[in-house]
């Protein structure tokens, strides 16, 4: 473990009014705590869990390799602020890490191969090969074995996206081999009932009026995907 609490200073919210700081479930909640290497933050779309899961990675210190050379219609400028109102309490101190979101794997992917160009031995941290030269999701877990056999704190938003179900099994294995030799804690932000049953981690809810844990087999995931599954006539007949 390194990473063993946040507390999110809400009275010292900059404002109300905007988004996240407009979010009830941020202004309620004090603390969460991370007592198991996988944590896996859970909620619909709009809750908060990716926003506060990149707030901790920046607080962390943790860069986040985004192109952010973009022209906005509309821009809020509170959206990338959480961080500054985190608190972070380490085990033994900080930690490296990354941060995985697939909307901008790509862009890390062609950072990479720009960096590797002019420093060909940083390739084999990544894979060995480049990222760009795989198909989408044979970059994905090749980075994934890579990176997460070193020591550090891995943030991840949503794999799922760009990962196949078969895929998302391998990814509960590489979790699990790094996981166990004690050298990787994970923090996800996922809608997958397939990660979700990563044997005791811990899952906290965002579709509470405060972030609280909720067992597997409670989450709305889980019981939406097995109904599904078990009927799925019945939700066609409603479209």
């Amino acid at each position: 473990m390194h990473l063993n609490r946040i507390t999110i200073s809400s009275q010292e919210f900059p404002t109300r009014d905007f988004y996240p700081f407009n979010l009830s479930i941020l202004q309620n909640t004090d603390s969460i705590s991370f007592t198991r290497p996988v944590t896996f933050f859970v909620g619909e779309n709009g809750t908060g869990k990716s926003t506060l899961l990149k707030a901790i990675c920046r607080r962390c210190h943790i860069h986040i390799w985004e192109d952010t050379e973009h022209n906005r219609y509309q821009y809020n400028s509170y959206e990338d602020e959480l961080y500054k109102y985190i608190e972070i309490d380490w085990v033994n101190g900080s930690v490296p890490g990354t941060f995985f979101a697939s909307q901008i794997f790509q862009d890390f992917a062609r950072f990479l191969d720009e960096w590797a160009c002019a420093s060909p031995g940083i390739l084999p941290y990544f894979g060995g090969n480049s990222l760009l030269a795989q198909s989408h999701g044979q970059s994905l877990l090749a980075f994934f074995k890579a990176r997460y056999k070193i020591k550090g704190l891995y943030f991840l938003d949503e794999p799922e996206t760009a990962l196949s179900p078969k895929s998302q099994i391998k990814l509960l294995q590489i979790l699990k081999n790094n996981s166990k030799a004690g050298q990787a804690q994970f923090i996800i932000s996922t809608h997958s009932p397939i990660l979700l049953a990563f044997p005791e981690a811990t899952i906290y809810s965002f579709d509470k009026t405060s972030v609280e844990t909720i067992s597997y087999k409670d989450t709305e995931m889980y019981h939406l995907y097995k109904d599904f599954i078990n009927n799925p006539e019945e939700y066609l007949e409603k479209l």
